[in-house]
């Protein structure tokens, strides 16, 4: 695969935001979390580094949002609200990047996305983390 074809544009509901980003392994990493943003939000996340995001549009329309530890850095649309990545607590190289702000991708994509125990966060409990169930999308 050459490295044009590693890169997936994006943005956000509204297309103020808009960005590329390289992913780790395509969609291999799909996820959820069961962490209490993550339930709230309801995105399916996959994988990239940090340098693999490039913001090409609406940057100055990206607002930060942080809890608990402050560790983790969710970014959402200002204007439209839809939350498009976030840069992760258990590993601040990577990002989860939303797939439903993927061009040509939706989250009923999936079959099955495996959800990772986020209550026992890998920094609180590292024994504890895991997968703690699975999500499917059976088509009607």
């Amino acid at each position: 695969m050459s490295e044009s074809e590693d890169w997936q544009d994006g943005g956000c509901h509204c297309g103020t935001v808009r960005f590329r980003v390289r992913l780790t392994d395509g969609m291999k990493t799909a996820r959820r979390c069961s962490c209490s943003m993550c339930r709230m939000r309801g995105a399916i996340s996959v994988s990239a580094p940090v340098d693999g995001l490039e913001i090409v549009k609406g940057e100055d329309h990206l607002t930060l949002y942080q809890f608990n530890t402050g560790v983790a850095k969710h970014y959402f649309c200002a204007v439209c609200g839809i939350y498009t990545h976030h840069q992760r607590r258990s590993n601040p190289n990577e990002l989860g990047i939303n797939v439903a702000c993927l061009d040509g991708v939706s989250p009923f994509d999936f079959p099955e996305v495996p959800v990772l125990d986020g209550i026992n966060h890998p920094c609180d409990a590292p024994k504890g983390r895991g997968v703690s169930g699975v999500m499917r999308f059976i088509p009607d």
